[in-house]
């Protein structure tokens, strides 16, 4: 290990328990009261004329984070998973040998176990008054004296352990994803979804435009896949008699990372057989308002500077009217490939000029639209060409019977109603591979087991996906996803201290 001298100093004064037959590491130690659960229990001493109980008794466990010397006596402020309290410890109560000990071997960052009882400070402060103190787990590392938070990014991310003992807001937002999940287990469970699991190693990269991570299974001698996304797994379920399931799951994308994309990410996918997307849009305008009543916000919450209203029912726009109403495209160029390149090179997108009407579109969409939809809004009818597993509109065979739905800008669901016909899947199949074949290397591979599934007769499904990631982000404020994922994907050190050498 290689140590400071702050923490050779530490590690001395650990030695130096040892000695006097002090363990600096017990086990076996019990909590009996969190910092909450006392302060509620001897609450009533605030109201009571003496201003304190010495006959009452509560022990509570936690790191110090404060801590005030004075003479023969000296005030602390230990923290647990709920929060703060302030301890009184005296030379007096504590006996003379252990409180010089104390003050010589105790100290900020150490976790330590407390017992006394509850009184009420000069400044009006519930206390508990310590009659007992035992070290329960020495520091090694001191912590920052001051910490920079927010600004001091890279080392919240590197350490998040060290961004939760010094930040309560973490730690609360983290509950919050907690409780998040949680609700939309419940949520699906309540509506007869059955929760299910399938393989995060596939042998074919599908479910999903994307670009995968690729690994090697020793035992099989093939190359494996890390999961895009489970719809095709999931929809075989279906095919075998499985009409609700749900999987909330991990996925994994090679792709560039910014404030809404991390490498690996937390999402839900679900399946309704005999359903419809419509039917999708409103079981999601049902979720939002019950993961808003469950954290007890209003319809209308705060999103930066941002107001967003999540009153339903959300608002309804086809792909195309998004490019006009929205985007202020102008109508006469959005089904005509060489406006639509011509309109792009206006504006310095570069786009590779094979791309076909549908991912022209896209390319539109994603840099005139994406940004300005603030409110709940369901995008309808896509593009064919982009929903290679989507059903074909019967009135309108050029579009797709799908949705996204956005948020503040950012994409927060996707859905539709499911392509059970085999040729027809088959076909979209070969048409990615040629799409493959021209530098698309996000595009699907051809997955032959999963259209002999559906030539066992799939149902007519629906289904959808929800970034949970996002979703956390929108309900606690958060502006970067690695604020919402407890370790998130970072440059390896050296990597970075090497670009920073050669920037300058």
């Amino acid at each position: 290990m290689d140590l400071n001298e702050y923490e050779l100093q530490r590690v001395q004064k650990a030695n130096e328990l040892k000695q006097k037959g002090v363990n600096p590491y017990p086990h076996y130690i019990t909590k009996e009261l969190s910092t909450k659960e006392f302060l509620d229990k001897f609450s009533y001493v605030l109201q009571s004329e003496e201003k304190r109980d010495e006959s009452s008794f509560g022990c509570v466990n936690g790191r110090i984070k404060f801590l005030r010397l004075m003479g023969k006596a000296a005030f602390l402020k230990v923290e647990d998973s709920e929060g703060l309290l302030q301890v009184y410890i005296s030379r007096d109560a504590l006996g003379i040998e252990w409180f010089k000990d104390i003050k010589k071997y105790i100290e900020v960052g150490d976790i330590i176990k407390v017992c006394g009882f509850p009184f009420v400070t000069k400044t009006g402060e519930l206390t508990l008054h310590a009659k007992e103190l035992s070290l329960v787990t020495k520091a090694i590392t001191p912590l920052p004296e001051k910490f920079h938070g927010l600004s001091d990014k890279e080392l919240r991310y590197r350490q998040r352990y060290l961004d939760m003992i010094m930040n309560q807001d973490v730690k609360k937002t983290f509950k919050t994803r907690s409780i998040i999940v949680s609700t939309i287990r419940s949520f699906f469970e309540g509506k007869n979804f059955l929760e299910v699991e399938t393989p995060m190693m596939h042998p074919i990269a599908g479910g999903a435009n994307a670009k995968p991570f690729v690994t090697y299974h020793n035992a099989l001698g093939v190359e494996r896949y890390l999961r895009i996304a489970p719809e095709l797994y999931l929809k075989r379920l279906v095919v075998g008699g499985f009409e609700a399931v749900f999987e909330i799951n991990r996925n994994f994308r090679n792709e560039g990372m910014d404030l809404t994309h991390n490498p690996e990410f937390t999402m839900i996918e679900f399946y309704w057989a005999y359903h419809t997307y419509k039917d999708l849009m409103a079981l999601t305008e049902e979720l939002f308002t019950t993961l808003l009543d469950k954290l007890g916000l209003d319809k209308v919450i705060n999103y930066g500077d941002m107001k967003i209203d999540f009153s339903t029912p959300f608002a309804k726009v086809t792909y195309d009217d998004s490019l006009t109403k929205i985007g202020g495209i102008p109508g006469d160029i959005i089904n005509d490939k060489e406006k639509i390149l011509n309109f792009l090179k206006e504006h310095d997108i570069k786009v590779n000029e094979k791309s076909d009407l549908g991912h022209l579109k896209a390319e539109l969409f994603d840099n005139f639209v994406e940004d300005k939809l603030i409110n709940p809004t369901f995008i309808i009818d896509f593009p064919i060409e982009i929903s290679p597993l989507s059903r074909r509109s019967d009135e309108n065979p050029n579009i797709a019977e799908r949705f996204e739905l956005f948020c503040a800008g950012k994409e927060i669901a996707n859905g539709f109603n499911e392509l059970n016909d085999p040729k027809d899947q088959y076909e979209r199949f070969k048409s990615q591979i040629d799409a493959k074949n021209a530098g698309d290397d996000e595009a699907h591979e051809m997955d032959e087991d999963y259209v002999k599934a559906l030539c066992y007769a799939m149902p007519p499904t629906a289904g959808e996906g929800i970034g949970i990631d996002r979703l956390v982000m929108l309900l606690t404020n958060q502006h970067s996803i690695r604020d919402v994922i407890l370790f998130p994907a970072m440059k390896p050190l050296e990597n970075k201290q090497k670009d920073t050498k050669e920037d300058k």
